[in-house]
């Protein structure tokens, strides 16, 4: 069965939305929600996205996913049947609602371990560079990303999941996510409590101690509140978009790869190779002589400063 991929209907309300939001922030008085060297930065690399997405996508996930249901779920006597002995699902509307579901929980894995694995940081860590938190910055996406996505979702066609399906619900949740990144939502009560909000969004695209590495999730909150990453936003706390160690300018190219250079230089800090497979593959911050620190070492400097003085202004070490 074919299906459209909802992207395909996305992207020009991507436009529309973020030239909305700068009108009525132009309009309104808001005028530092959008700086336009910025804006035209995300915009680059969310053309270079869309440009280069489709042909990875085809290599690396429609291909993938293909290859990896046809071996899981070979035909039976005419039916898909599944390694595991049961028939392989089809495309009744509870299977969209189950794979949705089990692509919220794979993101959650798949967004946490970009903040958690310093090499997928450096892809990751482009959406994350913008001092500022738009629309505009929704679109501001990586572009090494889709090379190692596909991977964490590959279980889904494995265990039964068409691969149209799979694909429907990842074009569906990075619409949900799109529209995530506005400050214009306030908190909404009830829904604050099943769903992945906008306020909880701006939690996880601060760089304030307290608030990093917080709120993964795709739709649900679920995941985040089970395995310890939730944080709902507090109104007394003055939120600082982007990140700790931010690119020098808005090249493109600096962009991209501003991190994999940040990696390179410490792997020459020292000569042992598990400090070396630190660097890369350890934590974000993660040092050998301790002259940077994690999130989860910062968040528990954090919380003993709080302790001693509780107007104290946390420093960072570097």
């Amino acid at each position: 069965m074919d299906f459209t991929n909802p992207l395909v209907y996305g992207v020009p309300c991507f436009i529309a939305f973020i030239l909305l939001e700068l009108t009525y922030s132009k309009t309104h008085g808001d005028d530092d929600l959008y700086e336009w060297k910025d804006l035209f930065a995300s915009g680059f690399m969310g053309v270079g996205s869309a440009i280069i997405g489709p042909f990875f996508k085809v290599v690396f996930a429609i291909v993938l996913f293909e290859a990896t249901f046809e071996f899981f779920n070979p035909e039976v006597d005419g039916v898909r049947t599944n390694l595991l002995g049961y028939k392989s699902f089809g495309y009744a509307w509870w299977v969209f609602l189950l794979c949705q579901l089990a692509d919220d929980f794979t993101y959650y894995w798949f967004h946490r371990a970009n903040h958690e694995i310093r090499v997928l940081w450096a892809a990751h860590i482009v959406h994350h560079s913008s001092d500022n938190f738009n629309l505009g910055t929704a679109v501001r996406n990586g572009w090494f990303t889709i090379l190692y996505k596909p991977l964490f979702y590959m279980w889904l066609p494995a265990v039964g999941f068409p691969p149209e399906v799979v694909m429907v619900c990842l074009g569906i949740e990075a619409l949900w996510q799109f529209q995530l990144h506005s400050q214009y939502v306030p908190k909404m009560g009830i829904i604050e409590k099943i769903f992945n909000t906008h306020t909880m969004h701006q939690v996880h695209h601060a760089q304030n101690v307290e608030y990093l590495d917080k709120n993964h999730g795709g739709f649900l909150n679920i995941f985040d509140k089970l395995f310890g990453t939730w944080k709902e936003l507090d109104d007394d706390i003055d939120v600082k978009y982007g990140v700790i160690h931010p690119p020098k300018n808005h090249n493109p190219l600096e962009i991209l790869t501003h991190e994999y250079k940040d990696i390179w230089k410490d792997m020459k800090k020292s000569p042992k190779l598990y400090h070396k497979f630190m660097y890369v593959f350890g934590p974000p911050g993660w040092s050998h002589d301790g002259s940077t620190l994690t999130v989860k070492q910062q968040q528990r400097l954090f919380e003993m400063q709080k302790k001693m003085n509780p107007d104290m202004v946390f420093e960072r070490p570097n």
